[in-house]
Parts: C-alpha cells; structure tokens; sequence
C-alpha cells in the first residue's frame, strides 16, 4: 500500500514516515498543501494523511479540493487543535478520520489499518478479489483461478493496484507512479514491459483477458469489455 504523508513540521513528517516505511508501506511526502494537492491529485495512493495547519493552501481547503474532483481516497486529518469546530468541519468536507497531535505511534497505524481494510472489503490478509484474480496484500501474493502466482515485486505491485482500481481506467502515467515511484527515472515504457510480463503469467489459467488495454491512455481491469 502506498500512502502520502502532508506535513510542514519536518521531525513529525520524517518519524512519520520512518514508521510507516518500517511497516512495509510506500511512502510519499509533502511539507506544504499546494505539493500535497499536487501529489495527491496524481490518484496513486491508497490514504492520503494531511495535516490542517500547512503553508501555501492548509489542509481543509486540500481536503475540499480533492473531494470536489471526485477523489474518494481516505483522508486522516493531523490536527494540533483539539475542537470540536476543526473536527466537525473536517468531516464535513469529506475526511475519513482525524487525530490530535501529538498521538501515539500505535493509534496511528491502528487507524491506518482500518481506513486501509475499507478498501479490501474487511477481507482477512487485506485480500483483494476480482472474478478469478485475488492479492493478499499483507503477504504480497497473487493467485489466479486459485494458483499461486510467481510474481516479482513489480508484478505483484501492478496487479494489486489494477484489482484495487478495477473496472477504471488507469493512464500509463499512473501506473508509473504508483508502480515505481513518482520521483522514478524509469520511462514510461516500462509499464507496457511489465503488463505484458503480467499478462503472460495470468496466461496459462485464462487470466490475461482481463487486463484491457485502452489504447493511447493506459490499461483496466474488467472482466468483459
């Protein structure tokens, strides 16, 4: 799963992230709301966590404005003002959760863990299903019509974030991203190498029919077109 963190206090948004990344999440960082806006409107995150109090653009007007373009993404507000106003008004603009600063290492990731299982539908393992693909995404594997896929780690990323966004369309762009970072200097030719890698595993289980291909943006996952 990869996550973007938006925080203007520096030793925050490093410990932040050091834990998150020691959990096995991707992460992302922004110190100011007008990068955050920038990053997050990129749609390759799985949870946004925004602070409110942010220079250049603060986070509640961040939050309006991805809601306003129809990302769905959770949002955990950061606030450092404990009232019932900031909260209120935070979820009212669309936040999934919020927490006080300073907030326990535990609490977070606690609460990381439940906005993350929303996507995965409660399964177990964060499992991941679509018609007959499936990822578990806390053991970081891949199965078709039941099997077992030997998936590299690129592999496994494309396909877990093509079952997350299933039946949407997904540029190139995105995929890039997502798969090998934003600030990757690999070109975008490689998420055609890596679809064909996938496809040609999928192949041998009927599976390779359901990644489309949507020609001169980028891919989906459908399982009839």
């Amino acid at each position: 799963m990869r996550i973007l963190v938006v925080e203007d206090d520096r030793p925050l948004l490093d410990a932040v992230s050091t834990l998150l990344k020691e959990e096995a999440y991707q992460v992302d960082e922004a110190d100011n709301g007008l990068d955050g806006l920038y990053l997050a409107q990129q749609s390759v995150h799985d949870l946004i966590i925004l602070d409110i109090m942010l220079p250049g653009m603060n986070g509640l007007s961040v939050l309006s404005e991805l809601r306003a373009e129809g990302n769905a993404k959770p949002i955990l507000l950061l606030t450092a003002r404990d009232s019932v106003e900031d909260r209120v008004k935070g979820l009212d603009l669309g936040a999934d959760d919020y927490l006080v600063k300073p907030f326990a290492s535990p609490e977070l990731l606690a609460r990381i863990r439940v906005l993350l299982r929303r996507l995965s539908q409660g399964a177990p393992d964060g499992e991941l299903n679509y018609g007959q693909l499936s990822v578990k995404c806390q053991s970081m594997e891949g199965y078709a019509n039941g099997e077992v896929l030997k998936l590299t780690m690129k592999e496994f990323e494309l396909m877990e974030f093509l079952l997350l966004n299933r039946e949407q369309i997904l540029t190139k762009e995105q995929l890039l991203d997502r798969v090998w970072g934003i600030d990757s200097e690999a070109g975008i030719g490689v998420v055609d190498v890596y679809v064909h890698y996938l496809r040609k595993k999928l192949a041998p289980y009927g599976c390779e029919r359901y990644i489309h291909t949507v020609r001169g943006v980028g891919y989906m996952l459908k399982e009839k077109c």
